[in-house]
Order: C-alpha cells, then structure tokens, then sequence
C-alpha cells in the first residue's frame, strides 16, 4: 500500500481496506494497552507508538501487516523470528493476514524497544 498522508491513525485507519483495517485495529489496541505511555503518531506515514523516540510502527499492506521495531528491535529477536517461520528484514517483520499474529512475540519486542529507549533517553539531553 503506498504511504497515506494523514494525521492521526484513526484518519489512516479510516482510508485501508479490509482485512488489513480490522487486523490493523487489533494490532493498534494491543499496542495501545501494552504501551499506555507511549503517544499515538503517524510517522513516515505510518502509525506509530512514540515515548522519546518511536518504539514501532506498523502498517496495511497488500497481503500482511507490516511492523517496524527499529532494526534493534529485528536484531535482537532474529532468531526467534526465524523460529517462528516470519519473513522480516532489517527493520520490518511481515503478519501475513491469513495466519495468527504472535502477539506474545510482539510483546516481548514492544517492551524491549521501550527499555531500550528509557537507556538511550538520559544521552539525548
């Protein structure tokens, strides 16, 4: 899907076709309360999770969600990828719409982007 320029992820939410939206939206929700700190922002067009940096995005794609947790965040956890059988690369892991998502893998790489910015955070000032 090309990049939608909107301003919220409802506006970019509102614009994707099924079964990307519904998939999207429960992707969103789990982020949501796994990250209750983290802001809501659309970022190179994307919906993202954002403390001091983004934590991750995600996006609608043809035929998978797209999720991006930094390449950090792919390299930490390549092998488990792997395992699991996921297409990914340097900074993005595929959800083909068609199989579950592992949403316990998600979390595990949510909450380690989100420490690994609380270390890299003190830095920045």
């Amino acid at each position: 899907m090309e990049r939608i320029k909107v301003g919220t992820i409802d506006e970019y939410l509102a614009l994707v076709d099924e079964p990307g939206k519904s998939i999207a939206q429960k992707f969103r929700n789990f982020l949501k309360e796994l990250l209750p700190d983290a802001q809501e922002v659309i970022s190179y067009g994307m919906p993202a999770f954002k403390t001091t940096e983004v934590l991750v995005y995600f996006a609608v794609n043809k035929k998978h969600l797209g999720f991006y947790p930094t390449g950090r965040g792919i390299e930490a956890f390549a092998p488990k990828l792997s395992q699991l059988g996921l297409t990914f690369s340097k900074g993005a892991i595929q959800f083909p719409y068609e199989k579950e998502i592992p949403f316990e893998l998600v979390k595990e790489i949510a909450i380690f982007r989100k420490e690994h910015t609380k270390v890299k955070a003190p830095k920045k000032k």
